[in-house]
């Protein structure tokens, strides 16, 4: 059967298992093309192609329930599930999301974005059932990368305590993003060792059935010792001992051992772990090879081993470039990621110094409290993290943190709008999850040389300090240079009298080109760039209202808690009446998309803001079509 005509799961049911190797080569294939156009998560949906197949063969959906963790490897189930036509739209502006959402499809039962989640949310769906009296099947499909994520751990000990009918497939591609790191990787090399065990046993056993006589005693006399060393050995007692059931491991990538397996666990009663050795980037050699940096790629050619991305240069790799450079003249400077050392930059500084980084795997709770530990023992410890990530530690920094003014160092990457990734990977609530509690400080650079800057001066500090930026270096226009820092001041970049406009981090360089278009309207605009979020510059701001002239705030962050929230708390104790307009993303969650697309959407492209600036002064734009 052609890819293009399946419609439902329904209709790979009655394949052959030949038939279903031919349709994984077509899912691959498919899965390459859309990604190397749009970008996407390359690795880990090649891997699991087998696996999806096989969940939809033997289990029967939207009936059943099966919860895919993260949700980035779904683009397989995607393509069995109705979305085929749709399916070269994935990530783009308008078209299929990359990961699950309920409005693409009824097979979608739970959305997700981040790790860890899968089987909390299955032993929910799980327990609803049995509350109903139904007797459907729930599948939560866990990563062995997801593992190190404690919330994993706690829906373990729950529902093996309770006993609670349940399957927890764990795709074991011995990778998250980066490596697998943590005592849980070991074990589980251990239990695939187990599978070249389990072969070599099974070949002795056949062979020596046939002896005449003696094979039969003989057989149950190894049976017995083999057991009893691979239980030494190997030691497959880690999940019975939280009441699951284990089987496994097995080839991930073997259609009918999949089948096999997932029916044996579909007729038992009881909590039940499949454990599935699979390969990242299976049947796609580039991504075998490269299995993180295809992890989550951005379009690349098929035909080169290069990637099509731009030049643009990351902040991240700038954050890194100068914590290496200081890190020479300070051995208490500790750089720690939550499996994300490529896509924060601080691969680059692993390889420099690699007895001052520590990669914790999919932990940002643990990093926080592990990077309290270290300030207070006398380090410097720098946690970068992706904004929408750092949300998952948000008690531990404000308990273990900022309770003890301890002086941890947060680098806040892909905050803004994230783009493609869409809604569970915007950092837009940073600001708001971060400014309100007692001894924080916040800052956000307009460009390289104010980061640079910045970092300088933080490490100086004695306090928390959260720096947070997007992905990509912002560019001031032509003639805008920050040659110098100081928390706490707000630098003036262009002088006006008809208004000001308060700009935030990326945003800085867009107020810069909003005046310039103003001024040829008439409209005389003042920009500062308020790099500093907390603390305001309290004595500027304080001169501004004073003026009497209106005053804009614009940030790339929601409009509750935000920026221009705290000027308004400020303006509350000025008296007077104060022109203050917020501009900001709306109390909506955006959605997936080009950058452009998006920032048009919430108001906040350069055709936008000037609109309405222009608006709000009662000046007509002229050129309004």
């Amino acid at each position: 059967m052609n890819l293009a005509q399946i419609k439902t799961p329904d209709d790979i049911r009655n394949l052959s298992f030949e038939e279903c190797e031919v349709l994984a080569d077509d899912i691959r294939t498919k899965i390459i093309q859309t990604v190397s156009q749009n970008g996407g998560h390359l690795s880990s949906n090649l891997g699991i192609v087998e696996i999806t197949l096989a969940l939809h063969r033997v289990f029967h959906m939207p009936e059943d329930k099966i919860i895919f963790d993260v949700g980035h490897q779904t683009y397989a189930h995607k393509l069995i599930t109705g979305r085929y036509d749709q399916f070269h739209t994935l990530r783009t502006y308008g078209g299929l999301s990359g990961f699950p959402r309920k409005s693409e499809s009824p097979y979608d039962c739970f959305e997700a974005g981040h790790a860890s989640t899968a089987i909390s949310a299955a032993l929910g769906f799980a327990r609803a059932r049995d509350a109903k009296g139904e007797s459907d099947h729930v599948v939560a499909v866990v990563g062995d990368g997801a593992l190190t994520g404690g919330m994993c751990y706690e829906a373990l000990n729950d529902c093996g305590n309770a006993k609670t009918r349940l399957i927890v497939l764990l795709n074991d591609n011995e990778m998250s993003i980066a490596k697998n790191v943590g005592a849980l990787s070991q074990h589980l090399s251990s239990l695939r060792a187990s599978r070249k065990w389990n072969k070599a046993r099974h070949s002795i056993k056949n062979g020596l059935s046939k002896v005449p006589l003696i094979g039969k005693p003989l057989v149950n006399l190894i049976h017995a010792i083999s057991t009893m060393a691979k239980s030494l050995l190997v030691s497959e007692g880690f999940f019975p001992a939280l009441g699951f059931r284990y089987l496994g491991p097995i080839d991930g990538n073997d259609q009918q051992a999949l089948e096999h397996i997932l029916r044996k666990a579909k007729n038992l009663k009881e909590p039940v772990v499949v454990h599935c050795v699979t390969k990242k980037g299976y049947g796609f050699n580039r991504a075998e090879q490269l299995p993180e940096e295809f992890h989550g790629t951005s379009a690349f050619y098929l035909d080169r081993k290069k990637h099509a991305t731009s030049d643009a240069k990351s902040f991240g790799s700038v954050a890194n470039e100068e914590l290496i450079a200081m890190a020479r003249d300070d051995s208490s400077l500790q750089v720690v990621t939550a499996a994300m050392p490529l896509g924060t930059g601080t691969h680059a500084f692993a390889k420099t110094y690699p007895g001052q980084f520590f990669d914790v795997g999919i932990a940002e709770e643990h990093a926080v409290t592990m990077c309290a530990g270290m300030a207070s023992g006398g380090m410097k410890p720098y946690f970068f993290v992706y904004s929408t990530f750092l949300q998952r530690g948000y008690d531990q920094v404000l308990h273990d943190v900022c309770i003890q003014k301890l002086p941890v160092k947060f680098l806040l990457d892909r905050a803004g709008i994230s783009n493609e990734d869409g809604q569970s990977h915007q950092g837009l609530y940073d600001f708001a999850y971060l400014r309100h509690i007692p001894g924080m400080t916040v800052l956000a650079p307009a460009d390289e040389a104010e980061l640079r800057l910045m970092i300088r001066k933080a490490h100086q500090m004695d306090s928390p300090c959260a720096i947070r930026y997007p992905k990509n270096v912002t560019v001031l226009p032509e003639g805008y240079v920050i040659e110098d820092f100081h928390i706490g001041k707000w630098l003036q970049l262009s002088k006006g009298t008809d208004a000001v406009l308060l700009a935030t981090g990326s945003m800085t360089a867009a107020a810069l080109r909003v005046a310039e278009l103003l001024s040829g309207k008439g409209v005389s605009l003042r920009v500062i760039n308020a790099s500093t979020i907390k603390p305001l510059d309290n004595a500027l701001l304080a001169a501004l209202l004073s003026e009497n002239i209106p005053v804009f705030t614009l940030e790339e962050h929601v409009r509750a808690g935000g920026f221009g929230s705290a000027v308004l708390e400020f303006a509350a104790g000025v008296p007077g009446n104060h022109d203050i307009t917020l501009l900001a993303v709306d109390d909506v969650f955006v959605q997936h998309g080009d950058h452009a697309h998006l920032l048009a959407d919430v108001g906040l492209d350069d055709n936008s803001i000037m609109k309405t600036i222009l608006c709000h002064l009662g000046k007509e734009d002229t050129n309004d079509a």
